[in-house]
């Protein structure tokens, strides 16, 4: 893929190689694992919705100048595949997505024919197993500091099964007739699955896919019959559907309440406690269990 060299992005002549990945989510995971032995640079920052994603001038300057390109796939980053696509003819180009694809299909869920929920994340004892795929790449990037990678990669996998029991001890404390999750579009299948929630989004999978007036007046009437106490907004999508339900809900005579921000697509900005992907995943539990309970 033709584009711009490494010289030409500030702060690239150094001796370190240029890791670039899509979210911050896939970020964070790449950090974990090259330490300070690569530049790990995120093409989107937080509150960005990765399936409504175009890529900027500056963002294919730093893929055409990256050793290796780590993304999420199974179609999160919409916009982007077919340049995803290109600079893999040229260059290394890691799906995370893909690599659970072939190794535990039977971990994805389905959306369509051919076609799975992208949002792997968000069980975390499931996110853990990409890392084969990140400590792959950077060993063959990096070989002479191999086994301070695969040291790395197994310290992060420890500290995911950690979180993902911590996950489960908090909200097995939901009272199991309201262990159901309303938020702004259908992002935390996995999360439900993994941790025993019910699950609905507003939205579909994709936020390109719009909500309509009867897709609210079937979630007004099913919190209003359910007594849901709270749903919940994202970090990286319009409140504006949540609004109408909490309305539509307060004229049924039913005043559910807003439980708060969860992130989703997207970490929050320095200093939220939501900025790495641990602090992010430890952050929704406790919003979700604080305001269900």
């Amino acid at each position: 893929m033709p584009g711009l060299g490494a010289s030409s992005l500030p702060g690239s002549n150094g001796d370190r190689p240029l890791c670039v990945a899509t979210t911050g989510i896939v970020t964070d995971l790449v950090a974990q694992v090259a330490g300070g032995e690569c530049r790990v640079h995120a093409l989107m920052g937080p509150g960005v919705d990765p399936h409504l994603y175009r890529p900027s001038p500056g963002d294919v300057a730093h893929l055409s100048a990256a050793a290796v390109v780590f993304y999420n796939g199974l179609h999160l980053e919409g916009k982007m595949a077919q340049l995803l696509r290109r600079l893999g003819r040229h260059r290394p180009v890691v799906s995370l997505g893909e690599h659970l694809r072939r190794r535990c299909p039977e971990r994805l869920i389905p959306v369509g024919e051919g076609e799975y929920d992208p949002h792997i994340w968000f069980d975390v004892e499931l996110w853990s197993r990409t890392l084969p795929a990140v400590e792959r790449a950077l060993v063959k990037l990096i070989p002479e500091q191999a086994q301070a990678l695969r040291r790395r990669a197994s310290s992060t996998s420890r500290r995911l099964r950690q979180l993902d029991r911590w996950c489960r001890e908090q909200l097995a404390r939901i009272p199991p007739r309201g262990r159901v999750l309303v938020t702004a579009h259908d992002a935390f299948r996995y999360f439900g699955r993994a941790y025993g929630i019910q699950v609905v989004g507003i939205q579909g999978v994709s936020t390109e896919s719009e909500a309509g007036i009867a897709d609210i007046n079937r979630l007004v009437r099913m919190i209003v019959g359910r007594r849901i106490k709270a749903i919940f907004v994202e970090s990286s999508v319009p409140e504006r559907h949540v609004h109408a339900i909490l309305d539509g809900c307060r004229a049924a005579g039913h005043p559910v309440r807003l439980g708060g921000q969860l992130y989703s697509d997207a970490l929050g900005p320095p200093g939220s406690g939501a900025d790495t992907y641990e602090q992010m995943v430890r952050h929704n539990v406790r919003t979700i269990v604080q305001a269900l309970s």
